[in-house]
């Protein structure tokens, strides 16, 4: 799997959060996520030991290679490298993306948060693979973060050169005021975990997409 030029054309990027699903239907919900179209997966297990995030990324890793789409690790460098996944996401406040770099080597996808312009443009300095750059909306994943809003979407892509995956509160009664602000790829984690349907939902979250 070439993770670095899949990522290059990654649009929808999923998160399987263990806030929202739960430990015994990962293999279920991973399923329904990538035969509905995510390009990229991370697992997000806030508050859980490692070795939970590891033994919960190995049921997932079978089922992303299968069908072609990095697995991220949010948060812990050390369980993606002992993994061997294609990928891992550090935050403002963890490890740094050379610390993750350090842990993981030099094939591995690394990607950080942002939630300014400020902070993309910091990290941009850092060098990761790509970055998110939200909450564009107010959203219970993180209740903490004001909102950016819209309006440093486009600016934000015409200053950055890294691929940007806009995050937070995107679901398709949003998406096409999202596209028309000027991203090009988003994040989902609610609008999908919490559909009827995960799979469908997935895949028409996927085809509003440029």
């Amino acid at each position: 799997m070439n993770s670095r030029a899949i990522l290059q054309q990654a649009r929808l990027y999923g998160i399987l959060d263990l806030g929202y699903v739960q430990p015994q239907a990962i293999t279920r919900v991973t399923e329904s996520l990538c035969i509905g179209g995510v390009d990229l997966l991370q697992l997000r297990a806030k508050g859980k030991t490692p070795a939970e995030i590891e033994s919960w990324a190995q049921q997932m890793l079978p089922i992303t290679r299968s069908h072609s789409v990095p697995l991220i690790i949010n948060d812990h460098p050390e369980v993606a490298a002992k993994v061997g996944c294609e990928g891992v996401h550090v935050g403002q406040d963890d490890d740094s993306v050379a610390r993750a770099r350090s842990w993981v080597g030099p094939d591995v996808l690394i990607g950080k948060s942002t939630h300014s312009m400020a902070q993309a443009l910091a990290a941009q300095e850092e060098a990761p693979d790509y970055i998110g750059f939200g909450p564009l909306y107010a959203t219970g994943t993180k209740p903490d973060y004001t909102p950016v809003g819209l309006a440093d979407v486009s600016a934000v892509h015409a200053t950055v050169s890294l691929p940007i995956f806009c995050i937070g509160g995107v679901n398709l009664s949003r998406i096409q005021e999202i596209v028309q602000a000027g991203a090009r790829r988003v994040v989902a984690v609610s609008a999908l975990l919490l559909a009827e349907a995960i799979e469908e939902e997935t895949r028409r979250l996927k085809a509003s997409l440029p």
